[in-house]
Order: C-alpha cells, then structure tokens, then sequence
C-alpha cells in the first residue's frame, strides 16, 4: 500500500510502501530501503566506528529509515558528535511520522544532528572535521537515484572525503553490489582499502551487500585491499 510519496532535489521522486507490519521505500522499481533487511545498513557502522577515540565526529550521509544511525549510537562513546546529512526532506518527517517506530530514540539523542542538504557540500565545506564518514546515499558507487551523487563517488569525490577526514579516519561506503573497479578508485585516491561482503539474510536466496571500508593511511604501512565474508547479526 502506497503511503506517501517524496520528490528528490534535482527531479524525481520516492514511494514509501507499507506491507503488513513493515515500510519499504522504492525509486522507480528499484527498492532502496526494506525494513524487514538491515543488517548490511548495521555493518555499515559497526564496522567503520568500533576504534574511534573518546570524542569522535562522524558524518553520517543518508538517514534511510535509521538502522545505520542507531548501530552508530551503539558504537560510540558519550562524547560523541553524530551529523546526518539527508537530501530529501520528506524522509526527515517520514522519520518523525510513518517510521517514528524505526527510529526510536535516535532523533532525540543529544549526540545527533540532522542536516537538510547534499552530503557532498558537508564533506567539501568542512576539510579535517570528520573521524569517519558513512555513506548510503544510493544503490552503490553511482548516481542512480541523483546524478549529483555521482560527485561522491569520483576521483575528485573521493580525494575530498579524505580531506575531510582527520588522520586515520575512515570512510565507508555501502553498495547492493560488488563492484571491484571502485575499490582501486578509492587506492588511487589515498586510502587503504578493505571490501567487506555481508550475508543480508544468513540465506543464500538474496545477493549480499557490500561495504567498502577506506583508511585515510596506511595501515601498519601496508596498502593492500583485502576481501572478507562475514554476517552479521540482526
């Protein structure tokens, strides 16, 4: 059932779905987001957040419907700052309204803040500001919901995001696909690369998702990309 509907900055619009008890958000027959499969939106923080300091800034690029946001919370201190850049307005009241029961008690947390706007301006405007930067802000490594997305993902994106990050911070990025070719994008651009794949059901009936984990330095002075399988708990 068709519960409301929200345009995209730049053209286009998104559906938000309800089956039964769950929410689904779809763009054109491409589904983005399904509240019943989180685990990969999860991994997506608990993997990039777990070695941060006492008082660490992350940039969070996409609310979705809150799963990588609340596994944040889980995983950092007191003394952290959480920011969410979020470029379709509707899904900030989607947040507060129709997925309220999603969220929780994300949005009141006094660790977060929610920006209205293009994470791209965010990464570019605040160089050195971030310990980690997560995105899913699309389907992977491309611009299919918004062209503008395409900016993230080019060499040019990629060398910014590293600017943005303090020493030793990570960007990660989450994809419904492998896509190897982009992990040697992100080596060009400066970081150390490790492609995660993530079991999104613990089934073998749906693909596994993919999570780019990139370092803004060598770790232990090496510069290889490793490949790992793992799940990870709903």
């Amino acid at each position: 059932m068709l519960i409301d509907t929200a345009e995209i900055p730049g053209g286009g619009e998104l559906r938000l779905l309800r089956h039964g008890r769950h929410f689904e958000i779809m763009f054109g027959n491409e589904q983005l987001m399904g509240s019943w499969s989180y685990r990969s939106e999860q991994a997506l923080a608990t993997l990039a957040l777990g070695s941060l300091g006492a008082q660490p800034r992350v940039l969070i690029g996409g609310l979705g419907m809150g799963f990588t946001l609340a596994a944040a919370r889980a995983s950092l201190p007191a003394g952290a700052s959480i920011v969410v850049a979020e470029l379709v307005p509707k899904i900030v009241t989607w947040a507060a309204g129709h997925l309220r029961h999603l969220f929780g008690s994300s949005l009141d947390d006094p660790r977060v803040s929610v920006e209205v706007g293009d994470v791209h301006d965010l990464i570019v405007e605040q160089p050195g500001a971030f310990d980690a930067i997560l995105l899913d802000v699309d389907n992977g490594p491309d611009g299919l919901i918004s062209l503008a997305n395409e900016r993230l993902y080019s060499d040019w994106g990629l060398r910014a995001a590293r600017l943005a990050l303090r020493p030793s911070g990570v960007l990660a990025i989450w994809s419904a696909y492998p896509d190897h070719s982009f992990s040697y994008r992100l080596r060009a651009s400066g970081f150390d690369v490790e492609e995660v794949s993530i079991d999104t059901d613990g089934s073998e009936d749906n693909p596994d998702h993919t999570i780019w984990l990139a370092t803004a330095e060598p770790r232990d002075g090496s510069s290889g990309m490793g490949v790992a399988e793992i799940g990870v708990e709903a």
